[in-house]
């Protein structure tokens, strides 16, 4: 038998109980989205909300990490950069490229 009348057997409607498969693929389809938004989607929006509130807490004098690894001292602040002093050097980074703030946590950064 060639693998077209193969696939021809597996895929043929079977009498009477062809559409009683959609229901069960339906369901199944569901539980692959709601998995996906539990495991990967919800977990991270929240990882944004954090960072999105790290970076709003930001002020002058916190001890940074960069996303490329610079630690530094935050000199001064605008709308979306910032001026940071690392050793003897001042560099100019975007805000969002702050990675973590290392002498305070995010709990603490809440206003209250």
């Amino acid at each position: 038998m060639t693998a077209h009348g193969l696939f021809a057997l597996l895929f043929a409607p079977s009498g009477q109980n062809a559409g009683a498969g959609l229901p069960i693929f339906l369901i199944q389809i569901g539980a692959l989205i709601a998995i996906f938004y539990f495991m990967l989607i919800r977990p991270q929006r929240r990882q944004q909300e954090r960072h999105r509130q790290l970076l709003e807490s930001l002020q002058r004098g916190d001890r940074i990490v960069t996303s490329g690894g610079i630690i530094g001292e935050v000199v001064h602040l605008k709308d979306d950069e910032v001026t940071v002093k690392s050793g003897e050097s001042r560099l100019i980074v975007q805000r969002s490229n702050i990675a973590t703030i290392l002498n305070r946590s995010i709990e603490a950064a809440k206003p209250q």
